[in-house]
């Protein structure tokens, strides 16, 4: 069983999409997707600095263009199922139907624009990732210092998120036996400074024509199977001020039975998730063109599962 693991904001590098340009698939898609946004992704994808891609407006439709266009190079007859994590839902969407291509880069693009907006009107804030530490000892310092755990990543990583001055006391003395590296983001994202996002993503959703997913799905709530295409983009919704629970939804694979991941573009976070995480599952990162050879021989030696 093999499903597609599709990855959130930070995993963008500049000049990542130089040689998946080169194909002519790819390059259409990022030019139909440009035209749907109004956004030079193409340009943003291969010459834009690092401090222009790590602007939310701009990483996130990026990374959503970049896991479609990659998934759409490959025959996924024997796909099994997808995950995104955080952003990456949105990418999930597409690849299991539930949202048309222009659909998601649309959602995207508002979800983009109006996560900046709530991180630039509310007090300063930051993340870091916590690595190491118990749990519930990483939980109770961060509930010290007024902060929140946006992302349970498993494989002994938390990411926490709030306030700039409790992101800074975290750096400095972090929970017991963990290490803590700031992240360079522009907001909490996955808080509750992120509900004035929320309310503007309810009022575009509303419009959408949305379909049932036609492979397994799988949300960042929970880590649960949803089977309804409306109440999949609810959630979606809801967990931009929620945290994303990535480790539920690693272990809810694996007890599904899922035996192979690959990981589109801008691929290698997810991978090393999954690697720490779901000990024995084949993975493949589609970093280059050259990985899809080894993405296909996968997908054609899994059997569907759905």
């Amino acid at each position: 069983m093999l499903v597609i693991l599709a990855p959130g904001q930070g995993s963008q590098k500049p000049g990542f999409m130089s040689s998946w340009l080169e194909l002519p698939v790819f390059r259409s898609k990022l030019e139909e997707f440009s035209d749907a946004i109004s956004l030079d992704l193409i340009t943003h994808g291969t010459v834009s600095d690092e401090a222009t891609i790590r602007d939310t407006a701009i990483a996130q439709p990026l990374i959503v263009s970049a896991s479609v266009a990659t998934a759409a190079l490959l025959d996924t007859a024997n796909l099994s199922g997808v995950a995104g994590h955080s952003v990456g839902e949105v990418s999930a969407a597409a690849i299991a139907n539930v949202l048309t291509d222009t659909q998601a880069m649309q959602l995207v693009n508002v979800r983009a624009k109006a996560m900046a907006h709530a991180a630039a009107s509310s007090e300063t804030t930051s993340m870091a990732a916590v690595l190491g530490g118990e749990v519930e000892t990483v939980i109770e310092r961060l509930n010290e210092l007024g902060l929140s755990a946006a992302n349970y990543n498993g494989a002994g990583q938390i990411v926490a998120a709030g306030s700039k001055a409790g992101i800074d006391k975290l750096v400095a003395e972090g929970p017991r036996g963990s290490k803590v590296i700031p992240l360079s983001v522009a907001g909490a994202f996955h808080t509750s400074y992120m509900l004035p996002a929320v309310s503007e993503l309810e009022s575009f959703t509303s419009s959408l024509e949305i379909t049932d997913p036609e492979i397994n799905l799988w949300s960042n709530q929970n880590g649960q199977l949803v089977t309804d295409g409306n109440k999949f983009v609810s959630l979606l919704v809801g967990q931009v001020a929620n945290s994303v629970r990535w480790d539920l939804c690693m272990d809810a694979m694996v007890k599904a039975g899922v035996t192979a991941v690959i990981e589109v573009s801008p691929a290698g976070t997810l991978a090393g998730l999954a690697k720490r995480g779901m000990p024995g599952v084949e993975i493949v990162a589609l970093k280059e063109p050259k990985d899809l050879e080894a993405a296909q021989d996968l997908l054609n030696r899994s059997t569907k599962k759905a």
